[in-house]
């Protein structure tokens, strides 16, 4: 047989020479993708957000809270059976992929766990807010405005003092202030800049603002993100605070912060306008089902009309570093035993379906929705984590192969899929290292792009 013949080497332009120009070329698109486009949000996210009027918020307002939806914890669920017999009609079939939310399995892990969580944390983001909760119905006119401050002096001498050094402070909070519109421009103002200007001169106001989450509502327009990003600068300037200090959630609840009258979706202007001090997208069900004229009684996180603005808001967001937050029902777990109940199924239901569709924060308007907050989030969890860590031990070679063909994106998914778990307290680190062979620190590498086994696949 005669030898192949050896092929006449390739002649042609030198490959290093071609890439110098696409480089040169693509040179300022990198740069501004790379701006735009910094990552998934780095970072503990809070599964939650409390929002509660400013004139009930005091100085033991989380022990409070916690102490209530203990009560009702204790009351309505007082054993693992329960528990399962509660929440079995919490998922509808089709929706959220059927069956019961708490498997009778896994029950007793959850019971104790959101038993501890209610003790230990009830709170990890409480909002004190100063827009549409705060009332000031029984409030003279003419004496609001001194209401509202003597309201944010008073919230924020208790809170520093009780706050100060991290006792019964929750991981994060903020307030709400009155919108840049018009009518409420001036009001909003004020408030957000007493604010900032006590906590400036707190002892501790390093730690405050490290959790320090304000929230900007009803925006309708890249220009009053753009007076919020200044109003901001010139806060920290005035106050002593250090650069990028502040930072703020955007609070989607209006038509035009979803589409603009040209057509295109303003919201990922509102993100990229924010100068990269957008910490989140917070969804409002109701001002925004109002606004699209929806009638009362079908305004809710499941509307159709709230699943196409989510979908523009998470499209909007991915991969800008800014989180994602649905937002409340307003139908209570309060009454006789099968009100509470049919509330908690309810708002269990919706946590649920948000958790399915990527979005791992939401809000509570009373505290016996912690309950269901938090059995909710962690039978979803506890359902997902035995197979995400079969994967991700496959994916890493530590472990048997798990019937997927994982590619990076997806390893790095299942990491902060397992990351989230253990942030909120749903599993413990030694059931991750059990069942994956990993510790937290292994999870928070490979939740990261370019990490030395990503590069070596």
């Amino acid at each position: 047989m005669n030898p192949l013949p050896t092929p006449d080497p390739v002649v042609g332009p030198d490959p290093d020479v071609v890439l110098a120009g696409v480089d040169a070329r693509l040179a300022a698109h990198d740069a501004e993708q790379a701006e735009l486009f910094p990552g998934p949000p780095t970072g503990r996210q809070p599964v939650h957000t409390l929002y509660l009027p400013a004139d009930r918020v005091h100085a033991g307002i989380v022990s409070e809270v916690g102490a209530v939806a203990l009560a009702a914890f204790d009351e309505h669920l007082p054993d693992p059976a329960a528990l399962q017999r509660v929440f079995r009609a919490a998922q509808v079939s089709g929706d959220s992929g059927g069956g019961d939310l708490v498997a009778p399995a896994d029950a007793p892990a959850i019971l104790a766990l959101v038993r501890a969580k209610l003790e230990v944390e009830p709170v990890e983001d409480l909002r004190i807010d100063f827009e549409d909760g705060f009332t000031q119905r029984d409030v003279p006119a003419g004496r609001r405005d001194r209401d509202e401050d003597e309201h944010v002096d008073r919230i924020l001498a208790e809170l520093i003092t009780r706050w100060s050094g991290g006792s019964s402070s929750p991981p994060f909070w903020g307030v709400r202030f009155g919108s840049l519109d018009p009518a409420t421009r001036r009001r909003g103002v004020r408030t957000f800049t007493r604010v900032v200007a006590g906590l400036a001169g707190a002892p501790d106001r390093d730690a405050l603002l490290a959790g320090f989450r304000p929230t900007l509502p009803k925006v309708t327009s890249v220009d009053q993100v753009r007076a919020m990003v200044e109003m901001c600068r010139e806060l920290e300037a005035a106050c002593g605070l250090p650069g990028r200090a502040l930072r703020f959630e955007i609070q989607i609840e209006t038509p035009q912060s979803i589409c603009a009258p040209d057509g295109s979706a303003l919201v990922a202007r509102l993100v990229h306008a924010a100068d990269g001090r957008c910490i989140g997208l917070h969804y409002g069900t109701y001002d925004y089902s109002a606004a699209c004229g929806i009638a009362a009684e079908y305004q809710a996180m499941d509307h159709p009309a709230a699943d196409h603005a989510k979908a523009v808001m998470q499209v909007a967001a991915a991969g800008t570093g800014v989180a994602l937050s649905d937002g409340s029902t307003n139908r209570l777990p309060v009454g006789d035993a099968e009100a509470v109940r049919a509330g908690w199924r309810l708002h269990a239901r919706l946590i649920d379906r948000s958790l399915r569709r990527g979005f791992y924060q939401g809000w509570d308007l009373h505290p016996a929705q912690l309950v269901s907050r938090y059995v909710a989030t962690y039978a979803f969890y506890r359902r997902s984590v035995p197979a995400a860590c079969v994967r991700i031990a496959a994916y890493l070679g530590t472990g048997p192969d798990a019937g997927y063909l994982d590619e990076p994106a997806t390893a790095r998914a299942l990491a902060d899929f397992c990351v989230r778990a253990l942030d909120c307290g749903a599993v413990t680190a030694d059931e991750i290292t059990t069942r994956a062979g990993v510790d937290r620190a292994d999870l928070a590498a490979l939740t990261r792009p370019g990490t030395d086994h990503e590069e070596s696949r």
